[in-house]
């Protein structure tokens, strides 16, 4: 009897412990979690005029890897307003992101082996994504940017040899990705794009840097 008593007390003590440390491991899981995501990230397409000073989240050495991704994809002789490259470092890893038109195909091997030559880069994720030629899609992205510059107050985004907007056309689904200036600018980029013909959606992802 006394022996059961005992039994019965160890496993109740035992069941305590182990509420007590599940939070605590559920907690340190979650901080490990939270520390494996990408420290420094472009967090939008590469652009000559937004982002030469990434957010320093991470340590000088992801800081100054993330600094370099940025140069050498701008560097990129076939990477157009028509295309989207982002990354993301973490430790010494770098990840890069993003969609490219079948036209500028090279351009996703031409990243890859441009970052790896980077001074401090251990290993490279390449998740770029090519798009699939379409002759539609080509004819889309040139009346969307057509629309875009005609409406005057977004023809500033497009002086540089890397624009500040970018057109993603998929299936004649239209993606805008990039900075402007003001949420009215952003708004009138929707109406120009959404009055072009023939296209199925506007998604306008763009980001008002002030």
């Amino acid at each position: 009897m006394r022996r059961l008593l005992l039994l019965s007390l160890l496993v109740a003590f035992t069941a305590g412990a182990v509420a007590q440390t599940s939070p605590k491991s559920a907690t340190s899981a979650a901080q490990a979690t939270a520390a494996s995501g990408p420290a420094v990230a472009s967090n939008g397409p590469v652009v000559a005029d937004y982002g030469k000073h990434p957010q320093e989240v991470g340590n000088p050495t992801e800081t100054k890897i993330a600094k370099e991704v940025r140069h050498e994809l701008l560097m990129l002789p076939y990477y157009s307003l028509f295309d989207d490259l982002e990354y993301s470092v973490q430790d010494r890893t770098v990840t890069l992101s993003g969609t490219l038109t079948s036209m500028h195909e090279q351009s996703k091997q031409e990243a890859e082996n441009a970052v790896k030559r980077i001074e401090g880069v251990e290993k490279v994720i390449n998740n770029i994504q090519v798009l699939p030629p379409s002759p539609l899609d080509d004819q889309t992205r040139v009346r969307i940017y057509r629309a875009l510059v005609k409406s005057g107050a977004l023809t500033q985004y497009f002086w540089p040899a890397a624009p500040g907007i970018h057109i993603i056309v998929d299936n004649q689904r239209v993606t805008l990705k990039g900075y402007v200036d003001t949420e009215g600018d952003k708004n009138t980029a929707t109406i120009a794009a959404s009055h072009v013909p023939g296209i199925f959606q506007v998604t306008n992802e763009l980001q008002v840097v002030k």
